[in-house]
């Protein structure tokens, strides 16, 4: 495997076997500047990553104005883009999130489902990321509204996909359970899932991934790192985006004394091990600086004997 191999959806569409996702420039946890994102972009696509993912939730459209910026000269065809729909953004006067410190504080989410709502939410992003149309949308997190989507935003998806307005429609969420049934009931083309398939956390194992397999859905994998701990697993680390357990930091230190040994990277293990699964076509990592991607592209890259990987399966 490596980062800029080009894999094929099951709609014919291609994209890199890395993608590079864009919270970060909404500035998730920690500020980023337009120029900083302007070179993540300028390393991605010198790099072989062509697939960037992005939301209107990241920043309340900081990302995807930030990403059309970033855009601005650059052949359409060397890049595929997929954005998400399910919050729109409206006017308040004035509204602070805590977790994306660059965000416009003069808009906030609401969730909204409809097929009207779908529309003006896709229109919305395109207008921010200044482009004619994006390659692949996605629900966004229906975890409580996965009735909604079947009857209202699949519908207006499927239309558009079939008018040729986007190449693929899928599902974007945090948990496996809503994912699987969706594809199960109706006709997505792929699922982003976020931190449900790891080294620490392969929950997607128990419905996602047979779900997929058999319809020949397919799987873009999010959240590798677990929000940190498979980056660097020592005391403090967060695991899904609160401290790890006792439990979770000594599995993700078991891991990195395996691969020490090898003087393997706990990062390539983590980036390499969901696409050992035949379902997941691609995974998808966030960046705050250009050595990030560099790094994260030579990670993916690295060979792993297939020895190490049983190594690893013993200590989990």
């Amino acid at each position: 495997m490596a980062h800029n191999d080009r894999v094929q959806l099951r709609t014919g569409l291609e994209i890199s076997q890395m993608g590079l996702g864009t919270a970060t420039f909404g500035g998730l946890y920690t500020s980023m500047s337009q120029e900083e994102c302007d070179a993540a972009i300028n390393c991605a696509l010198d790099n072989g990553i062509t697939y960037i993912d992005t939301a209107p939730h990241y920043g309340k459209g900081v990302a995807e104005r930030r990403l059309g910026k970033s855009f601005k000269g650059k052949k359409r065809s060397h890049f595929e883009i997929s954005t998400k729909i399910g919050r729109l953004l409206i006017p308040i006067e004035k509204e602070i999130d805590p977790d994306f410190k660059d965000t416009d504080t003069t808009l906030t989410r609401i969730f909204d489902f409809s097929e009207g709502g779908v529309e003006k939410s896709f229109r919305s992003s395109l207008e921010r990321l200044e482009l004619e149309s994006v390659e692949i949308l996605m629900i966004h997190d229906p975890d409580n509204n996965a009735d909604a989507a079947i009857r209202e935003s699949f519908p207006a998806l499927f239309k558009m996909r079939e008018k040729g307005i986007i190449k693929a429609i899928g599902v974007g969420m945090n948990q496996s359970a809503t994912p699987a049934r969706l594809i199960k009931e109706t006709d997505i083309d792929l699922v982003l899932i976020a931190g449900r398939y790891s080294l620490l956390d392969q929950r997607a194992l128990a419905d996602l991934l047979p779900a997929a397999s058999e319809r020949g859905v397919d799987i873009i994998a999010a959240g590798v790192l677990n929000s940190g701990i498979l980056a660097n697993p020592v005391k403090g680390a967060t695991f899904d985006y609160v401290p790890a357990s006792d439990e979770i930091l000594a599995k993700a230190q078991r891991i990195k004394a395996v691969l020490d040994k090898e003087n393997i990277p706990l990062t390539a293990a983590a980036l390499q091990f969901p696409l050992r699964h035949p379902a997941v076509k691609c995974v998808l990592i966030g960046c705050r600086s250009t050595d990030e991607i560099v790094n994260n592209a030579k990670n993916l890259d690295m060979n792993l004997p297939e020895d190490i990987w049983q190594k690893i399966e013993a200590v989990l």
